[in-house]
């Protein structure tokens, strides 16, 4: 049992969700409570995408989407904000003009957010923050297993000559031994490749990988016991790329691939690893600029919302 009841979101049915402050799920700020067990913190920042520009704005726009969330995951059963301390720690603002000193910020941040043993869920911002988080995860915890949801490998060398962007961040993170080689896997891929190179440099980095065909002919439960299997008993990060879903279902992203997954397919993979030992994770490049409807703002809310559940679980132990 925590020692003081968590302080909880604003109750919507006395408060209208179209009112008050836009924190995640309505939920407090760092600055209001005396611990955070769980926080969910943005990085506004996308100077290493290789198409699309947007994703800078990506974590207001989850936190707007975020608004029409309910306190309990039937899923799961678990009320996350009841069971553990969940806050908002703002955004970490990072140098928009020099990725190197964007990596560097970030990384301090995490470690800065995390010092006291509270877990992230980070919301981006384009793919190159997951090597800084990375960084910052293994650090306490060792190389970690890492289960990455994406249409593409994000394995790949560089970008015209440049070693850290959107492309590149899970090489990267291979390279500096920070990732459990004997527990990686991408999910989700899809699309065309520069060529058959590319496949053998990401089975050389250790990576298996689960296409979206895949998910579509093994189905959920087949796929979920997959993956458990692979990662076992390891400190896992998730990293969830929100163009892992098809453009139908998310089309505000910055690289879309058409043949992903639907929302539906992704939730329930995520809720399929509860027990893992989730020590962190990110939402990344979300570009509301190319949404209809906000789509692709609230599958990637809901998607922050089940991966801050999952580690909320371990509160109820």
């Amino acid at each position: 049992m925590l020692a003081t009841p968590p302080l909880g979101p604003v109750d919507s049915s006395q408060v209208p969700r179209f009112a008050g402050f836009a924190t995640f799920a309505r939920l407090p700020r760092i600055d209001q409570v005396q611990r955070a067990d769980i926080a969910v913190v943005g990085v506004p920042f996308d100077a290493g995408v290789s198409y699309r520009p947007g994703a800078r704005f990506g974590p207001a726009a989850l936190r707007e989407a975020s608004r029409l969330l309910r306190p309990y995951h039937p899923e799961l059963d678990i009320s996350p904000f009841a069971a553990a301390q969940v806050v908002d720690a703002g955004d970490i603002a990072v140098n928009p003009f020099h990725i190197g000193k964007a990596i560097d910020t970030l990384q301090a941040g995490a470690l800065e957010l995390t010092a006291g043993g509270t877990k992230l869920v980070t919301v981006g911002g384009d793919h190159t923050i997951a090597l800084p988080l990375l960084r910052a995860a293994a650090a306490k915890h060792g190389p970690v297993a890492l289960l990455h949801f994406d249409a593409h490998l994000d394995t790949w060398d560089t970008y015209f000559g440049e070693p850290y962007t959107h492309g590149t961040p899970f090489r990267r993170a291979a390279e500096e031994g920070i990732l459990d080689t004997s527990a990686l896997c991408h999910v989700g891929i899809r699309g065309p490749l520069y060529g058959q190179h590319d496949l053998a440099e990401d089975r050389r980095l250790g990576f298996g990988i689960v296409t979206s065909g895949d998910v579509l002919r093994r189905g959920i439960d087949e796929t979920v016991d997959a993956l458990r299997q692979r990662i076992g008993d390891r400190p896992l990060y998730i990293s969830v790329d929100i163009d892992v879903l098809d453009p139908a279902h998310a089309p505000g992203t910055g690289t879309p691939e058409a043949g992903g997954m639907t929302s539906r397919e992704l939730l329930e993979i995520l809720r399929g690893l509860a027990g893992l030992k989730l020590v962190g994770a990110d939402v990344v490049e979300l570009a509301p600029a190319y949404d209809h409807a906000e789509i692709t703002a609230i599958a990637a809310a809901h998607v922050t919302y089940d991966l801050v559940s999952l580690l909320a679980l371990e509160f109820v132990k």
